[in-house]
């Protein structure tokens, strides 16, 4: 008998493992659409558990059904015309680094570490008719080891905080991981983020927060053992609701409401 081939074991195992890759590669371009809707589903469900409307005995969309998505210009901070930008397939980080629809962040206005900004921001507006109730707005920024994204619920008033949701990130756990602590969310609840004169007063304390006097207003709890962290949500805080976040944005929608009122 002849002797077999010495190569025969190498192009069976390349063979094999052509085999395998295909078969990955067409389950995981299979699977996206899937994946995608449940990203989907994921994201809803963060913004109605930060606008306390999360329900378990009703559907996402039966939930969902008073919240209206926009898309807002962050400079000048005004709504666009609806249509303009798709607002289901709109992928604003990815815009930030993309050409024409995003810039980039120079360093002493990136306290964020984003590096780059999108121009146009998607909001999330829970309205009863006409009347705006909440607004959720979508946060970014960096903690000790990732980005943490989040979104902050704000009533009409465009200041008090009416709920909180970080929905990814990838700090230690039990440690900068409590971001995601229900207990630690819940406590954000109530709290102002702008003083009187429209400058920014929320702080995060070094443990406790004050429970009393006009500290109390400003204040939440520090992580325990996780400063980098709390310190990375204080400047995402400080970002997104300065100048080059959604202030502009806030501004004009007081004063559509002092207007009304």
């Amino acid at each position: 008998m002849a002797d077999e081939n010495p190569a025969k074991p190498f192009y069976s195992v390349l063979i094999l493992a052509f085999v395998c890759s295909a078969l990955v590669a067409g389950a995981a371009v299979g699977l996206r659409p899937m994946q995608e809707a449940n990203r989907i589903i994921d994201r809803k469900k963060h913004i109605l558990y930060a606008a306390g409307l999360f329900d378990e005995s009703k559907t996402i969309e039966e939930m969902f059904a008073p919240i209206v998505t926009r898309v807002i210009e962050l400079t000048p901070g005004e709504f666009i015309e609806n249509g303009e930008i798709d607002v289901a397939t709109y992928k604003q980080t990815k815009a930030a680094f993309s050409e024409g629809s995003g810039r980039p962040l120079e360093n002493e206005q990136d306290i964020a570490k984003l590096r780059y900004l999108e121009k146009y921001s998607l909001v999330y507006l829970v309205q009863d008719g006409e009347q705006i109730k909440q607004v959720i707005l979508p946060v970014r920024g960096k903690g000790l080891w990732s980005t943490m994204y989040a979104y902050v619920a704000l009533a009409a008033d465009m200041s008090t905080i009416t709920g909180v949701s970080f929905y990814e990130h990838g700090e230690t756990p039990g440690l900068g991981g409590e971001i995601e602590n229900k207990r630690w969310q819940d406590s954000w609840r109530d709290k102002k983020i702008y003083s009187d004169t429209g400058e920014i007063q929320l702080d995060f304390a070094k443990g406790k927060a004050a429970i009393e006097g006009e500290a109390a207003n400003y204040q939440i709890d520090g992580l325990s053992g996780a400063t980098l962290t709390t310190k990375g949500v204080s400047n995402l805080m400080e970002f997104w609701f300065g100048d080059h976040g959604f202030k502009p944005f806030i501004t004009t929608m007081t004063s559509k409401e002092n207007s009304n009122g």
